[in-house]
């Protein structure tokens, strides 16, 4: 009699536990530590987290982290950012060559020769890069008080917003001022269909449309709402439509169907329909195996030179600040 077979998915000879979610439940607790999950990581990881939310809602859990170990569930300048705030506290990641390609775009000893031929300029840089370009920076920003930010500055200085140019021309947008744009992009935002989208509207007529200002400003004129992670969630929660297409990570569809499960939740479509390109392959690098594997051995771990953490340090607590 021949043997059922085993899930595709299911642990091989690596020696992993069978039910990888209690096991990963056990280690944190003998490990004392703390999972924060971005609301871009997979569904699974995101039921596992002690706090999942947006990069700014990770960070103000991150500086208030009192646990012996943080584990991030992002990418790396999310647990960069953990560690800049807390540099006592062991800080590791389930993958650690998960990157960003807003922070990737954005390399320091670039972004220095910008930053010099405008000199005089304040630097407000999205938390989207790498700590050596956040030392480089006046102040840090996310997609949720990035508006906030700018508006509380000096009218009579130049500002340089980095490194996402379309968060920085919706930014201007908003606030009237004339930003100095680093010209980069995400390379999943960047890659809804303004057409296809309107073909998709002209489907679900009564649908809202929700983006956030990561996307073209061709995708952004169509919205209802344009805001961050957290926003969008909230939009779609709140919202009285029935149907919503989002232009975002497909991520943030766990916690809206938890939250309005009778919903109809559409994703915006990319201009390449045979790709799952509105999933971020970096953000998606982190498993179930991975983050058991990371809580038991603690590594990979993040490290950061005390003078580049410093350094970085100073922009993040004046973001914190201004945003309180």
């Amino acid at each position: 009699m021949a043997l059922p077979l085993a899930p595709a998915d299911a642990p091989k000879s690596s020696g992993l536990p069978l039910d990888l979610e209690d096991a990963i439940r056990t280690l944190k607790k003998e490990r004392n530590a703390i999972i924060l999950a971005h609301y871009y990581q997979d569904g699974e990881i995101q039921e596992l987290a002690d706090v999942v939310g947006d990069s700014l809602q990770l960070s103000r859990a991150a500086q208030k982290a009192d646990k012996d170990v943080i584990v991030f569930c992002g990418v790396h300048f999310m647990a960069e950012t953990a560690k800049i705030l807390n540099p006592t506290r062991k800080v590791v990641v389930p993958d650690l060559t998960a990157g960003c390609s807003l922070a990737d775009g954005c390399p320091p000893e670039r972004f220095q020769a910008f930053k010099d031929k405008h000199p005089g300029a304040l630097v407000v840089s999205y938390i989207n890069c790498s700590a050596a370009v956040k030392a480089l920076s006046d102040v840090i920003c996310t997609s949720s008080n990035a508006e906030k930010i700018v508006r509380a500055l000096p009218a009579d200085r130049p500002i340089i917003f980095a490194p996402d140019r379309h968060l920085g021309r919706f930014v201007a947008k908003k606030t009237g001022r004339d930003l100095i744009l680093w010209d980069g992009s995400c390379m999943v935002h960047e890659l809804f269909s303004e057409k296809a989208l309107v073909q998709l509207m002209t489907r679900h007529p009564d649908a809202q449309v929700l983006a956030h200002p990561e996307c073209d400003e061709a995708v952004l004129s169509h919205a209802h709402y344009v805001g961050s992670t957290t926003g969008i969630i909230d939009a779609a929660v709140k919202t009285k439509a029935s149907t919503v297409i989002i232009a975002t990570e497909d991520g943030v569809f766990h916690q809206i169907k938890k939250l309005v499960p009778d919903k109809v939740l559409l994703q915006a479509p990319g201009q390449d329909e045979s790709c799952a390109c509105n999933q971020c392959p970096h953000m998606r690098k982190n498993t179930l195996e991975k983050l058991y594997l990371c809580l038991r051995d603690l590594t990979p771990t993040l490290e950061l030179e005390e003078p580049l953490r410093l350094a970085a340090l100073k922009p993040m607590e004046r973001m914190l600040e201004m945003s309180a």
